[in-house]
């Protein structure tokens, strides 16, 4: 598959999915287009990565095992780093009412097609910086 991301440094992306069998397929796919994807289970652990590596953009499930689900994540990782692009997914639902998103966020509907995601994180990471350059 080839890269769809820039060759002077890969988009980083923390993907935040509770189901093992979901993260490695989307994980892998990413991989393969030329991202630099590290993976978190649950909202703590994704919190824990976020403080000590910097990340591109935050994908995360909206429906997470633990106390915190993928809202309250993004809106904790959103004050870690304000210019975070931010896509949240879920199964259990067609939408996010744009009151419970953060600002500039994105949402898709699961299932969803892995190799769709990297061409939408790449495209949301570059929409938030023209944003933030603007």
């Amino acid at each position: 598959m080839a890269s769809i991301v820039s060759a002077v440094r890969p988009l980083r992306v923390l993907l935040v999915e509770d189901e093992v069998l979901i993260s490695e397929w989307v994980a892998q796919t990413l991989n393969e287009q030329g991202f630099a994807v590290q993976t978190a289970s649950n909202a703590a652990e994704a919190l824990e990565h976020l403080k000590r590596t910097p990340v591109d953009v935050l994908f995360t499930d909206v429906n997470l095992l633990g106390e915190m689900d993928g809202i309250e994540l993004a809106r904790r990782a959103r004050e870690l780093t304000p210019g975070l692009t931010i896509v949240y997914a879920s199964g259990g639902m067609n939408a996010l009412d744009s009151a419970l998103r953060v600002p500039g966020s994105l949402f898709v509907a699961k299932p969803y097609d892995p190799a769709f995601i990297g061409p939408l994180l790449a495209n949301a990471a570059k929409a938030e910086a023209d944003h933030v350059l603007a």
